[in-house]
């Protein structure tokens, strides 16, 4: 199975996976928030989160049914600081993956009430599955405690909040690494380290796999930084070139667009390096980083 075979089979597990989780209600006096939460939850994303959560439990030899949950859960959460990065509050885009984004469609209360909904039936089924875990039970709440802390002011609040602070002022290096390391660095880590914390690795296999987390979750902002000069909203599926209309600091900015494609290359490879110890069996996780490097959307 190559790549493309090997991302599209999981995508797709992810996905019936979803599916079925919110199938599961019918309750009348819902019908509205879930519309609402399904809409921007099954737009067409590329759940490279999730996919990364499974991976990373085939190359550990666990059970992918294990890790579905916590995969699932990193989505939600992803979905939900997408609903809010658009409002008007905050990035104020009108599009989202090609598609009108949930403020646009649904209005602003709606929008920010579907947010909060993804973000606690995260914790809602982490916490459950957690219960359910057995004598697995301390690592599943280990797993569930990392990926909330990624989510919250330790990670992906806190970049968004330095971000914010940002615009329009002179932004130094080290508060880019934070912001990115932060904003989206934290729950693509969490969603490689997970699984490894759930099936309860050694030190050095999860050194390995946290460098390559960092790794490739740096190369997937400074992507993001070069697509929004380089590509167009039609590619992207949402506004290009909106850093600049909001005066954000950023990798290319700062550095300029050849020395962030450097900067891209290098840390890939970083990546890449972190998992040469688990040889073959790491095939998936090296071709990420690539696509991730070479991503036109």
């Amino acid at each position: 199975m190559n790549f493309e075979q090997e991302l599209n089979y999981l995508s797709v597990l992810v996905e019936q996976y979803l599916t079925e989780y919110f199938d599961q209600y019918d309750d009348p006096f819902e019908k509205n928030i879930l519309e609402s939460m399904r809409y921007s939850l099954f737009a067409g994303g590329k759940r490279i989160r999730p996919v990364l959560s499974l991976a990373v439990a085939k190359l550990l030899s666990g059970r992918l049914d294990d890790i579905m949950p916590f995969a699932a859960a990193i989505e939600m959460i992803h979905t939900y600081s997408l609903i809010h990065d658009d409002l008007p509050s905050m990035d104020n885009d009108d599009y989202r993956r090609g598609k009108l984004t949930n403020h646009k469609v649904f209005g602003e209360a709606m929008a920010v009430l579907s947010g909060d909904c993804l973000l606690n039936e995260a914790y809602e089924l982490m916490m459950k599955t957690a219960l359910n875990a057995g004598n697995k039970m301390e690592h599943a709440l280990n797993a569930a405690y990392h990926i909330a802390r990624a989510a919250g002011k330790s990670g992906m609040i806190s970049g968004q909040v330095i971000d914010i602070e940002s615009e329009g002022k002179a932004v130094s290096p080290e508060t880019l690494k934070q912001m990115y390391g932060r904003k989206t660095g934290a729950l693509l880590k969490a969603s490689v380290i997970a699984p490894a914390l759930y099936l309860d690795v050694s030190a050095s296999i999860m050194d390995a796999l946290s460098e390559y987390a960092d790794g490739i979750g740096l190369a997937f902002q400074i992507k993001d930084d070069i697509l929004d000069v380089e590509s167009s909203t039609e590619k992207m599926g949402k506004p290009a070139g909106s850093d600049e209309r909001n005066k954000k600091t950023t990798y290319v900015t700062l550095f300029g667009l050849e020395n962030a494609k450097n900067k891209l290359s290098d840390v890939v490879n970083k990546a890449i390096d972190a998992v040469v110890p688990f040889g073959e069996k790491a095939w998936f996780l090296k071709e990420m980083a690539f696509y991730i490097e070479k991503r036109a959307y």
